[in-house]
């Protein structure tokens, strides 16, 4: 097998046996003293789970390069985990997303394990998405419409005959990590009068995804999404990005479909500072190019950061904001991840990693490269080993 790189030491952090992930690229995988890495233990990978199919999740002790189990959960994927965060409220606790069964029904839930005694320590009543800088709130959303199966839950079932959600009482919710307090942000119907031509609406299934906070916890985005048939993995869906305050308030959209339209953008973060929006586009028939904007702007200004690499991938600023992690998606069999210095625009290409054919699209797996909070280590999920694993480089000689 070759090396990822053959100047930086990558080191597999998770077992030589089994399949390993963490899954999304806008989130801290490690505790804050870089001992403890989260992490699944998943069953397969040759297929979307199915119900009743659990992961194990864990986290990985960097000491001794071993899994250490806590928990299984049914709600996993192969994109994006069990939405694993470790909680900054609760040192030395996380949260995972989970099912659970009253009665005849399971209730999609969140629950607090105690990483250092395994022990359930409690339960939010909803499952979360994402977690603000400061670890006081959670945003949370209905993953059971979510129709892209690598990004959802076996359990949480597509609602076949409700194209059109409950327009006042579902949308994006606002969770109270410290209480356990929910409240509905921002409605469907609310999100359809910021949309630029709702009338495109009529007739779609609509869904929300990727949830994402910005830095200093006072705005959120979100996509909304659709397309005619949930279940027509063949129909390409339509993207706009919403912009919002805590309270739902300000409402923008400041991405809207016909500039993400198919291969223009790829994937959307927030920034440096608190209105700035980090993406990877090609707007200008030059390629792709690494690009932010200010969001509150009317006129959408764009400065490109770099030249882009493609094909396109996943961009994410390291926590002093100086530096970029970027990756792409596999071509020809390879994916590649690097670093940009954001002041000169300068990529150095920190590794290469193997990418088998996969049956099935979702079961691909994006290296969604993770900083750690201090900006030391960067980690990915990679396939290059064959079975899924996690890898880690410490860029603290690179990245000064």
């Amino acid at each position: 097998m070759e090396h990822i790189s053959n100047v930086y030491n990558w080191e597999v952090i998770t077992p030589q046996a089994g399949s390993y992930l963490f899954g999304y690229y806008d989130r801290f995988a490690l505790d804050k003293d870089n001992k403890r890495h989260l992490a699944l233990h998943i069953p397969q990978q040759d297929h979307l789970p199915l119900k009743g199919e659990c992961a194990q999740v864990g986290y990985v002790d960097l000491a001794r390069k071993e899994f250490v189990p806590l928990a299984e959960t049914q709600s996993w994927c192969h994109q994006q985990g069990s939405m694993s965060l470790w909680l900054t409220h609760k040192p030395g606790h996380f949260i995972y997303n989970d099912y659970r069964k009253d009665g005849a029904e399971w209730q999609p839930v969140s629950r607090i394990i105690n990483a250092d005694t395994g022990e359930i320590a409690g339960e939010y009543a909803m499952p979360v998405y994402a977690l603000s800088s400061d670890g006081r709130w959670g945003a949370c959303l209905d993953f059971g419409r979510i129709p892209r199966r690598g990004y959802s839950y076996a359990r949480a079932q597509i609602p076949q005959n409700k194209p059109v959600p409950d327009l006042d009482s579902d949308g994006l919710f606002l969770l109270d990590m410290h209480s356990g307090e929910s409240k509905l942000i921002a409605s469907y119907r609310q999100m359809l009068k910021a949309h630029p031509c709702a009338y495109d609406l009529e007739g779609q299934y609509i869904w929300l995804n990727h949830a994402i906070f910005n830095r200093d916890a006072s705005r959120l985005m979100v996509l909304l999404r659709h397309r005619k048939d949930p279940f027509d993995n063949g129909e390409m869906w339509k993207t706009h990005m919403l912009t919002m305050g805590l309270d739902g308030q300000n409402m923008l959209c400041p991405l809207p479909d016909m500039l993400w339209m198919p291969g223009r953008i790829s994937h959307q973060i927030w920034g440096r500072g608190p209105r700035e929006i980090l993406i990877d586009a090609q707007w200008c028939g030059n390629g792709h190019e690494y690009v932010v904007f200010d969001e509150s702007e009317r006129l959408l200004r764009a400065e490109r950061i770099s030249k882009g690499m493609g094909p396109m991938g996943h961009l994410v600023f390291s926590p002093d904001g100086q530096w970029m992690a970027a990756d792409t998606y596999r071509k020809d069999g390879w994916q590649s991840l690097a670093l940009v210095h954001t002041a000169t625009g300068e990529i150095t290409e920190i590794g290469r990693f193997r990418h088998p054919e996969v049956n099935i699209e979702d079961l691909r797996c994006d290296l969604h490269p993770r900083w750690s909070r201090d900006g030391k280590y960067i980690t990915v999920d990679t396939l290059h080993f064959g079975e899924r694993k996690i890898c880690l480089l410490d860029v603290s000689e690179i990245a000064n």
